[in-house]
């Protein structure tokens, strides 16, 4: 038996076993490998920080000098209807700062940025028009009317490049805006540019052979997360005041998290998911991704978000205002001990508590600690929804959808530094050959668990429920360092298992300077409540923090 089948057994059996919980007491085999799997964390980290040093100090980003940067994607618009602003005079402000940004994060793959002047040109012309709409048309019909907005570079915008971070699609261009990308524009946004992702948006360091690597902008050191990385990038260092990302075990809220911001996953079916690639190739898949807004500002979330649903707006019903203090809060600190994640930050938990404190100190509200077995089979219960059929398998994917990649001959170029590929995903493409084959037995158990702890959620949930997790056990960790712990996303992935909205909040900074924060959850369809707490605790909490301000 190989290696990697061997780990993976271990690794499938713990997951499966129940006798450990029943007792409260980590089973030997676990002990052991948790232990191991620790002392790796450990000497990584250490040679991770020691690799970092020998490259010299971390790069800063430019301060940020015109303070149109720092509205909200709202009150830009508010400012261009009113004609306190011009939409020229705000993409300009844009375009000015990816430049300035660009080499130090690298987080734009294609931009269009003559083609956005055009379009702002257009809406400051029509303003100045005679048949002008009032501004009340414009708020209610155009909401964004003449503000820029940013896309990953895997939702396809017509006439620009679509590669989802692979080589071999570097010269694919979209024929058809994705519907979101449709929406936006109908909304009266200005398309501005792509921004960088994992390879095939499968991972949660945004680097791939095509593009790059994106560096984080609290710390070039560190990492952006995934997929949707250089859209995080780009908005917390104010290259644009709104993103749209998508989400399928975490591409969302991990990469808001990582650079402080607010990431939405809507509830599942919610937001159409036409026009992203690579696009779902089961119903379970389907069912896991979520297309949705990034932003520096919370109360950019719900006017996007109507924006996206489009006709399922009214079953969100998001015109319905929400009071904080007749809401239930449940919370969890940590997953109760899932095997090969790491643990919780203690800055994280502090955070936690700070937040459980702050809702009885302002609106009275007790939250309550509560354990839920099954986030242990987080990691577990997400590989069986992810589960191919049909032999479409990720070497399939790697493919373009063509055939099937020779893993073995890719890692050999890859050992000659010839292979078009990066490592990880050449490392998931072969862990997926021993993952639990979809329609198997134990696939079947897997799906049926899923649904328990769906319905146990919902039970607990309700319509006036919300559900407070940590968003990921560390902050932003640095460079490559996520593949001595790949499997630290199954705090967001869990998430997408259940198909509930979940919104990434950030809380501040830790003591390295890095941002750090939790995920809001709540029922199905009840997006609304995470949003509306979610700008509350941006009312106690601050929010984002901006780079350096020069006024």
């Amino acid at each position: 038996m190989s290696k990697w089948r061997r780990l993976f057994v271990c690794f499938n059996n713990i997951q499966m076993s129940t006798k450990h919980k029943d007792q409260g007491k980590m089973q030997p085999k676990g002990q052991i490998l948790n232990a191991i799997h620790r002392l790796i964390e450990f000497i990584g980290k250490w040679i991770y920080t020691f690799v970092a040093f020998l490259k010299g100090p971390a790069e800063s980003q430019p301060p940020i000098k015109d303070l149109t940067l720092l509205h909200s994607a709202t009150t830009l618009a508010l400012k261009i209807r009113n004609k306190q602003l011009t939409s020229q005079e705000v993409v300009q402000s844009y375009i000015d700062r990816i430049k300035e940004i660009q080499p130090i994060l690298n987080c734009v793959v294609e931009d269009r940025f003559e083609d956005a002047l055009k379009e702002a040109k257009l809406c400051d012309d029509l303003l100045k028009s005679e048949n002008a709409p009032s501004p009340q048309v414009l708020a209610e019909e155009k909401p964004f009317f003449g503000v820029p907005f940013t896309t990953k570079d895997c939702i396809a915008i017509a006439g620009m490049k679509q590669t989802a971070g692979l080589t071999i699609r570097k010269n694919v261009v979209s024929e058809h805006d994705a519907e979101v990308v449709r929406l936006m524009r109908a909304a009266g946004a200005i398309p501005l540019a792509t921004t960088n992702v994992s390879e095939l948006a499968m991972w949660w360091e945004t680097s791939n052979c095509l593009y790059g690597t994106t560096k984080n902008p609290y710390n070039t050191r560190h990492i952006v997360g995934g997929s949707s990385g250089g859209e995080g990038c780009i908005q917390a260092a104010a290259g644009s005041p709104l993103g749209i990302g998508s989400d399928i075990g975490g591409s969302i809220r991990i990469p808001s998290y990582f650079n402080g911001l607010f990431g939405h996953k809507p509830s599942t079916g919610m937001v159409s998911n036409d026009g992203q690639y690579p696009s779902a190739q089961s119903e379970d898949q389907n069912r896991l991704l979520s297309i949705g807004p990034m932003c520096r500002y919370a109360q950019d979330l719900l006017p996007t978000l109507k924006i996206l649903a489009d006709k399922n707006a009214d079953m969100l019903h998001l015109n319905e205002k929400v009071d904080i203090s007749k809401l239930k809060f449940y919370y969890m600190e940590d997953d109760g001990g899932q095997y090969f994640t790491s643990p919780v930050e203690s800055e994280i938990r502090e955070a936690m508590r700070k937040v459980v404190q702050y809702l009885e100190k302002a609106h009275k509200i007790k939250a309550t600690k509560i354990h839920i077995k099954k986030m242990k089979k987080s990691i577990a219960l997400w590989m069986a929804n992810m589960s191919c059929k049909d032999e479409k398998d990720f070497t399939y994917e790697l493919s373009n959808r063509v055939g099937h990649i020779n893993l073995w001959w890719e890692f050999l170029k890859w050992t000659l530094f010839l292979s078009n590929h990066t490592l990880i995903a050449l490392l998931t493409a072969t862990f997926e050959r021993f993952a639990v084959k979809h329609g198997s037995d134990k696939h079947t158990k897997f799906i049926q668990e899923s649904k328990e702890l769906y319905r146990e959620f919902q039970d607990i949930l309700g319509e006036d429920g919300v559900f407070l997790y940590p968003t990921h056990p560390t902050a932003a960790p640095m460079h490559y360092e996520p593949l001595i712990k790949p499997f630290n996303f199954s705090y967001t992935g869990i998430i997408n298992v259940l198909g509930l909205p979940a919104t990434a909040c950030p809380l501040g900074l830790n003591k390295q300077g890095l941002p750090i924060g939790i995920q809001v959850v709540s029922g199905l369809h009840q997006d609304r409540l995470t949003i509306a707490v979610c700008e509350e605790l941006e009312r106690g909490f601050g929010g984002w923090v901006p780079p350096t301000i020069v006024a």
